[in-house]
């Protein structure tokens, strides 16, 4: 079982997701495509703009509204599970920073832990990478990310992840 190893430089974005009964499978653990949409729901919650009576971290500047100029756009992920990870009533702990801005795209890397209240150290269960593009809603062509994004979002970026198959 991976434990969780100080952090590399870099500040961290941390979103609790808590589980839902439904997303086990049947051998009792956070299925697959339930953890895609755990991570699905991290990264909106980190990155979308609140609306009027909602709180969200700093990193929230993407404006999700229907007339938002631009969407984003996950061009490739990746995971690599390390630990089976239980059904818990705590949340878990998604921690999220940026391997890289690009001139449209960004990488968004997370690491999912436990509840550090419940394991310690916490148990870090997956670590995952998404490509995210930002594209035009009209024409769907990439645009390049806003000032305000990029001053923000340069805050969080710290060394993408390495998986184990590549070291």
């Amino acid at each position: 079982m991976t434990r969780f190893s100080a952090p590399e430089a870099g500040r961290r974005i941390h979103i609790p997701i808590h589980l839902r009964w439904g997303d086990l499978d049947a051998f009792n653990h956070v299925n697959n495509t339930s953890m895609l949409k755990l991570l699905e729901e991290a990264r909106v919650r980190a990155f979308w703009r609140p609306g009027a009576d909602e709180s969200a971290p700093e990193t929230a500047v993407v404006d999700s509204s229907s007339e938002a100029g631009a969407m984003t756009l996950i061009a490739r992920q990746e995971i690599e599970y390390l630990a089976p990870v239980p059904y818990q009533r705590q949340p878990l702990d998604v921690q999220m920073w940026f391997g890289a801005l690009g001139g449209s795209s960004l990488e968004v890397c997370y690491e999912v832990f436990s509840d550090e209240s419940r394991h310690e150290p916490p148990v870090l269960y997956a670590r995952a990478t998404a490509m995210i593009v930002m594209v035009s809603v009209e024409t769907g062509r990439p645009v390049r990310l806003t000032d305000e994004q990029r001053s923000v979002w340069s805050r969080y970026v710290g060394p993408p992840i390495i998986y184990a198959r590549r070291k």
